[in-house]
């Protein structure tokens, strides 16, 4: 029994060998999104709510916590896809910003600013102030083309100020990419399935996809986010014609990797000890992979989430929920209320 076990070990070491030095015969990019939980400055801007965000409403201490949140942040995107990729994520979608200059301070930070990542963003007419971004490894991604989409929301014939959706495109290397980043309308008490607001959300993205796809066949686009809406609702399945198999994937479907990890419990937030998963990223098809050959241009490799130790809470009352910034009316000293989502894309040397 014991030479069985050994012999065991011996071929999954083998067989974990064998693929890390197959990886070393490719180019490995990581793209990644990350929901930063309510990344605020600490000056009113009287245009915008921003006195509801936690930091604003702390009494002392504002410029501390709010240094010490944007070092935390990039000791997390430093660390995202760096074990294969030897860098953090080429292409990084976020939410919960308040304006540029929270990130220009974040990609300043000493963790980041030797990657030298460029800012794409727009002030959306969310109410409380708080929009999308995509950060960039100039080195590696050339934006050609930008632009912020309102989903146009109404509830009894009153526009719903929610987050603009952004669409990017540019060249990942030489291979164009179209990346979609969304932040849709959050959830009220006691909403469990998809409401028509997300679903109106959705459907706005399809109609971007629609127009990528008028002007080009066979697009590789991405579409990333916080959704508000788990892998399986339908939101996803009904609206954005989501597949969990490969093999189901049509040039009008998106492969959506993270219904499969849904289904097997993964999660990237908890709240009242429910589990969720909204934050994903998907796929279209030309960028998932057929066969062994398939992979002569950027393909999808892998999709996790980022959910490591130090960004979990071991004790109290909410152990096991990511560990977030704000609790309370107070810092906690964390990191996120979300766990970061990545994936790698891979191509032949």
């Amino acid at each position: 029994m014991k030479k069985y076990i050994f012999s065991i070990v011996i071929i999954f070491i083998s067989f974990k060998n064998y693929g890390q030095s197959n990886l070393k015969k490719f180019d490995i990019r990581t793209i990644a999104f990350y929901n930063l939980e309510n990344l605020f400055d600490t000056v009113n801007d009287t245009s915008k709510n921003d006195e509801a965000s936690p930091i604003m409403a702390l009494k002392d201490d504002k410029d501390f916590v709010y240094c010490d949140k944007i070092q935390k942040l990039s000791e997390v995107i430093s660390q995202i896809g760096r074990e294969k990729s030897n860098t953090s994520p080429i292409i990084l979608g976020v939410s919960e910003v308040e304006n540029k200059k929270v990130l220009e301070d974040l990609i300043a930070s000493k963790k980041l600013k030797k990657k030298k990542y460029g800012i794409i963003h727009f002030d959306s007419p969310d109410k409380r102030g708080i929009d999308v971004a995509l950060l960039y490894q100039k080195r590696y991604f050339k934006p050609i083309h930008f632009e912020a989409f309102n989903p146009n929301i109404y509830v009894n014939n009153k526009k719903v100020y929610t987050r603009d959706i952004l669409l990017v495109s540019g060249y990942l290397d030489n291979e164009l990419l179209h990346i979609i980043v969304n932040h849709w309308p959050s959830r009220r008490k006691g909403q469990v399935k998809t409401n028509p607001q997300r679903e109106k959300a959705a459907f706005k993205v399809t109609q971007i996809i629609e127009r990528i796809r008028k002007e080009e066949n066979n697009p590789k686009i991405i579409i990333m986010g916080d959704f508000n809406d788990d892998p399986t609702n339908s939101s996803f399945k009904k609206v954005l014609n989501t597949v969990s198999n490969k093999k189901q994937l049509k040039k009008n479907r998106l492969y959506n990797p993270y219904e499969d990890m849904f289904r097997r419990g993964l999660h990237t937030l908890k709240h009242r000890n429910k589990l969720n998963l909204f934050d994903q990223i998907l796929y279209s098809e030309a960028l998932i992979s057929k066969n062994k050959q398939d992979y002569n241009t950027f393909k999808l490799f892998k999709s996790m989430v980022f959910n490591k130790s130090f960004l979990t809470l071991k004790t109290g009352k909410y152990k096991g929920y990511p560990f977030r910034s704000f609790a309370q009316g107070k810092y906690t000293g964390g990191y996120s209320d979300h766990y970061p989502v990545y994936g790698y894309l891979i191509k032949k040397q």
